[in-house]
């Protein structure tokens, strides 16, 4: 199948950097191809200006969107499969694909104006996003997920980007953390970080069926 991936990381040395490259490494040694919107390298433009904002605001569809969201939408559309592959910062993902869901999922695309008629159905355009086979969250994070889980971090993550941001856009949803990075021993870092390059990488083979 065909993957595209969303990375949001000003730096591919980092562990995020690496899990991409594990996960991509499992993608093609199971046949699968893949696509990466790179986002710090490609100077995505996270900021939804005065224009753009008004033709979400104003539901109107009909206005093509800027040529770099364009871009975005085409490589999703070209896609079976979805990945984002970022650091979790305060409890999100950064700003910069923050910005890229803003803009990218827009209406008529992503979404619907959400007005009903009197007989209970959708008024308007019907949004032309395809809906993936699968949509897949990869995320370094300092603290472990059962220290999250304790506070309920994790399930706020976890609501927010498979919750809201994919939605119904995928038919099958999952979200990987890797953390720990931040308690763990000097000692112990070697290890921890291979067992979770393993995982990542074994997150692009268990991707099925393996043609588009």
């Amino acid at each position: 199948m065909r993957v595209h991936i969303v990375f949001a990381h000003p730096t591919r040395d980092s562990l995020t950097g690496c899990l991409l490259d594990a996960f991509t490494q499992g993608l093609v040694e199971s046949g699968h191809t893949f696509t990466v919107s790179d986002l710090y390298e490609m100077g995505f433009n996270p900021l939804l200006d005065v224009n753009q904002y008004r033709r979400e605001t104003n539901y109107d569809a009909a206005t093509p969107v800027p040529a770099d969201v364009a871009d975005e939408q085409a490589k999703l559309n070209a896609a079976k499969v979805w990945a984002f592959v970022y650091p979790v910062w305060w409890t999100d993902c950064p700003a910069i694909l923050k910005g890229w869901f803003d803009r990218v999922w827009s209406v008529g695309y992503a979404y619907e104006p959400g007005h009903l008629k009197e007989d209970g159905l959708s008024a308007g355009f019907t949004a032309s996003q395809p809906v993936a086979q699968q949509a897949l969250v990869l995320c370094a994070a300092g603290h472990t997920e059962t220290e999250l889980r304790a506070i309920g971090l994790y399930q706020a993550m976890e609501a927010v980007m498979l919750g809201d941001r994919i939605g119904d856009r995928a038919k099958n949803k999952r979200f990987a953390m890797f953390g720990g990075s931040a308690d763990v021993n000097p000692e112990d870092w070697p290890a921890m970080r291979q067992s979770q390059l393993d995982a990542a990488r074994a997150l692009g083979h268990d991707l099925s069926p393996k043609t588009d």
